[in-house]
């Protein structure tokens, strides 16, 4: 374990400085064990998490800007947020979900009935919490402002070095030397590419529309997904008699409705939601993002281990996009913390393979259930529409199916309120 960030040469040996580098004094060639590239939520969770284990860190890239959308926290996602100091920053402006609703709305011959998921039967208190994502960016960006053992070089990697000590990122501030650097610099991930690591793509003829509104009903902490044969339209609780949307259109419809005036947008959200929440009033920005599917090949190889979108990106159904990145940062800092705490190296084969192992059932499945759903939806195959509805009917008709299918929805890690939690890492800070 490195005793400080250290000033250095990119062709010197990285090992333990022989000063701390104060945060003032960011410019110039420094030395750290981890680099992390990518600065939105999942790069500077990994990099809290490597900071608080004792690990010095160096995160890079410029801060995240503007982003209308929200992000539901499912899981064991908000154990990880309060074992890196970040939930007590944004657990204020969070909204618990406490029960998920689905709804076929197809209009289709074969049609699922409506099946409602309650927390309460998993002896959950919320199955996670829904918090607006410009909240959230602003707590991460507090607790890397306070952590020891961090820096944060706001710029973006210009290039990367890869050898068999490490690796060096250049910077227009100055190259970084690390053992490991971890690859959060998102879908197209130059990272990524500078290690050789691919990735398996497909796109869909779809994409999401984002914003946020008000509405006259409570929601009553309910998260209602109407499926349609466009794709889902979810209303998901925020505080107050507000929700965040996510509607999945065709691309041309989508960016259609973005076009549209408050009151006629208002209108028609509230007619596609079949006005369960009374009237509806547009009061967020509006967004719209294309949908595709894409998973590494491996996630991890030459010094650099891939989190978030970087290995991964899944359309935002089911919520699984930023939750299965804070499953990639636990999962790494656990494996990085136990080999450093014996002064081993973060960076070699045995690490990576094993993260490699540890990440590639959970987000190929994930990345197969709901690739199956989505096609389900936009499908007229009979046979397929079928299976959907009498996976739905026995879900609602089966409690302990139901309760497999909420714990699965979850992920692992999932545990009811009160009962102990496993640490995020094996020693250090938390």
């Amino acid at each position: 374990m490195a005793d400080g960030l250290a000033s250095a040469s990119a062709d010197e040996p990285v090992a333990a400085g022989e000063a701390p580098l104060s945060p003032a004094h960011t410019d110039g060639d420094i030395v750290a064990e981890i680099a992390v590239v990518g600065a939105g939520p999942t790069g500077m969770a990994a990099a809290l998490a490597f900071a608080a284990a004792g690990i010095d860190t160096v995160l890079i890239g410029p801060p995240t800007g503007a982003d209308p959308r929200t992000t539901a926290l499912l899981g064991a996602s908000a154990d990880v947020l309060r074992e890196i100091g970040v939930w007590q920053h944004v657990e204020a402006a969070s909204t618990p979900l406490e029960t998920m609703r689905l709804i076929d709305d197809t209009g289709r011959l074969v049609r699922a009935p409506e099946v409602t998921f309650h927390a309460g039967e998993l002896d959950l208190d919320a199955f996670g919490w829904n918090v607006a994502n410009e909240a959230l960016n602003e707590g991460f960006a507090t607790a890397v402002a306070a952590a020891s053992n961090l820096l944060h070089r706001p710029v973006t990697a210009d290039g990367f070095e890869i050898d068999a000590a490490g690796v060096t990122v250049k910077t227009a501030r100055g190259s970084v030397r690390a053992r490991l650097l971890v690859a959060a610099d998102g879908a197209r991930s130059p990272a990524r590419e500078a290690a050789g690591l691919d990735v398996i793509s497909w796109s869909y003829p779809q994409a999401a529309f984002v914003t946020t509104l008000s509405h006259v009903r409570s929601h009553g902490l309910a998260s209602t997904e109407f499926h349609t044969t466009t794709g889902p339209f979810t209303l998901v609780p925020l505080a107050g008699r507000r929700s965040s949307l996510v509607w999945v259109e065709r691309p041309e419809r989508a960016n259609a409705l973005a076009a549209l005036a408050d009151g006629v947008l208002s209108r028609e959200i509230e007619r596609r939601a079949h006005s369960i929440l009374g009237a509806m009033q547009v009061d967020g920005p509006r967004g719209v993002l294309p949908l595709s599917t894409h998973v590494a090949r491996r996630f991890a190889g030459n010094r650099v281990a891939l989190i978030g979108e970087a290995g991964h990106r899944i359309p935002p159904i089911g919520a699984q996009g930023l939750n299965l990145g804070l499953r990639d940062v636990r999962s790494l800092a656990a494996l990085v913390s136990e080999e450093t705490r014996c002064n081993g190296d973060p960076g070699k084969a045995g690490v990576l393979d094993a993260y490699d192992r540890a990440r590639r059932t959970d987000v190929a499945g994930r990345a197969v259930g709901v690739d199956l759903l989505n096609r389900s939806l936009l499908s007229d195959f009979l046979p397929l529409q079928l299976a959907r509805s009498v996976g739905l009917y026995a879900a609602a008709e089966f409690p302990p199916l139901r309760r497999l299918l909420m714990r699965g929805g979850l992920g692992p890690g999932a545990l009811p309120a009160g009962r102990p939690r496993r640490p995020l890492v094996a020693s250090g800070g938390f």
